[in-house]
């Protein structure tokens, strides 16, 4: 993130003691950074040694099959239609993949007692229905739908939902850090007047106090197609203070505030989040092009340098047919795409749109798993007949 945030307890003096309540004992500082030491960073004060480990042990991680003789095509998936299972970290069906990005759903069923570090992703978690909580070393964020959760890699964390009746969520891991678009920044990292959002926008952790519980934990790390389970002789939320820039956040999508124009504007202005291969936009109910002889719909064009994900999350959308909750579109490049037929005609005249979307275009070619393969929607393609 693009601002300093302080919790709990900590020394006057960065490196200095800091001694527990019996004054013999020191918290264990940690320094969790990027790009060596170069990047933003935060620091921790444990009430144990973080480094602590009783057993590890490599678990055997569901396989991803993609589905390699996928044709140049349009698809569109039904992910309602899948059948997830499970905590909202096992339960997750990857659809979409490429070595910078994988793009997957979960409709999880339970809670998790164990808990979770992807070590080598960062992950943007949508709540496109649910209402929770993220605990994490940091403290608890509450979990409310339409909220983007993004979680830093190697944030140890654990996901609470009150209730199982209707949650659904899109999970996106990237080998990159999720930032705030520059061109929405100062020189200083403050977010400008005329950005679609400001910090207060931006709900951080909210550190209580620290489970300093001895007894032994399980940590499930991810790393890469890879799984491990580590049992470790202490709660993992023992952190008495922390500060820095990096931390786990929400923003929800009804807090942007999204840029209109005299005519149709391009997809960056409702940028979100951007990474170097990939960048996150959102579609929110907004007023229509206000030029007397204005085409509100998008016209069609081609994404030479980049395959566009849709996610839908509610409402009529502008330029589609046949789009549902949950649904998923995936336009690759080398092909044109646009509004289906008779959808410019309907948008002329609109004044405004109440539709919620998620996209996410990527530089770099995505592959199909098998899981989407069997959500599809047959003859997609002719949609636009």
């Amino acid at each position: 993130m693009s601002f300093y945030v302080k919790q709990g307890n900590l020394p006057h003096k960065k490196h200095t003691t800091f001694f527990k309540e019996d004054k013999k004992s020191l918290y264990r500082e940690e320094l969790v950074g990027s790009k060596g030491f170069s990047g933003i960073y935060s620091t921790l004060y444990h009430f144990y040694p973080p480094t602590t480990v009783k057993q590890i042990e490599e678990l055997t991680a569901p396989p991803v099959e993609t589905w390699s003789e996928a044709p140049l095509s349009y698809y569109h998936f039904l992910t309602d239609d899948l059948n997830t299972q499970g905590n909202a970290y096992q339960g997750r069906v990857p659809l979409l993949t490429n070595s910078d990005i994988s793009i997957s759903v979960a409709a999880p069923t339970e809670n998790s007692t164990v808990f979770f570090k992807n070590a080598a992703g960062h992950e943007l978690i949508f709540i496109h229905k649910g209402f929770g909580f993220c605990h994490s070393e940091y403290g608890t964020l509450l979990l409310m739908e339409g909220d983007y959760l993004i979680v830093p890699k190697s944030t140890v964390y654990q996901l609470e939902f009150e209730s199982f009746r209707d949650v659904r969520l899109l999970i996106l891991e990237s080998a990159a850090p999720f930032e705030i678009p520059s061109q929405f920044r100062n020189e200083f990292g403050q977010l400008l007047e005329h950005a679609p959002y400001t910090e207060r926008d931006f709900k951080v952790p909210q550190l209580k106090y620290a489970n300093d519980h001895a007894g032994d934990q399980i940590l499930l790390i991810k790393n890469g197609k890879r799984l491990f389970r580590y049992l470790v002789p202490h709660h993992p939320f023992d952190v008495i203070g922390w500060d820095g820039y990096r931390y786990p956040f929400t923003f929800n999508i009804k807090d942007y505030a999204p840029i209109v124009g005299k005519i149709h504007q391009p997809p960056p202005v409702h940028l979100v989040f951007t990474t170097p291969r990939f960048v996150v936009c959102n579609f929110v109910p907004r007023l229509l092009d206000f030029h007397p002889e204005a085409i509100p719909a998008p016209y069609h064009h081609s994404n030479t340098d980049s395959d566009e994900v849709l996610y839908y999350v509610s409402g009529d959308f502008t330029s589609r047919k046949g789009i549902r909750e949950g649904s998923i579109t995936l336009h690759p490049r080398g092909i044109p795409h646009g509004p289906h037929p008779g959808k410019i005609e309907a948008s002329v005249g609109q004044k405004e749109t109440a539709e919620y979307a998620v996209m996410i275009d990527t530089l770099s070619p995505l592959e199909l798993t098998v899981s989407a393969q069997h959500s599809m929607v047959e003859d997609y393609c002719r949609s636009w007949l």
